[in-house]
């Protein structure tokens, strides 16, 4: 969802079954990991994906699979 547009942990919590204080648990988590950014926008937070640390795990997931088929010939 985030790769779409930013969101609030309010919006992401409407999309799910789960509680806004879970949600902003988790999204405190991915920001902890670099996973996403948080820019706070008065009383609400905007969050956005780090696509930079994701195109890197992307790539890594891409190496990682490269090699293993390398080894398996």
């Amino acid at each position: 969802m985030l790769k779409k547009n930013d969101m609030t942990a309010g919006e992401i919590a409407e999309e799910f079954n789960i509680s806004k204080p879970s949600i902003s648990h988790h999204l405190d988590l991915l920001k902890q990991a670099g996973l996403v950014e948080a820019v706070k926008e008065g009383q609400f937070i905007s969050y956005s994906l780090n696509t930079t640390v994701v195109d890197e795990i992307v790539q890594w997931f891409i190496q990682f699979k490269s090699k293993k088929k390398k080894q398996n010939r």
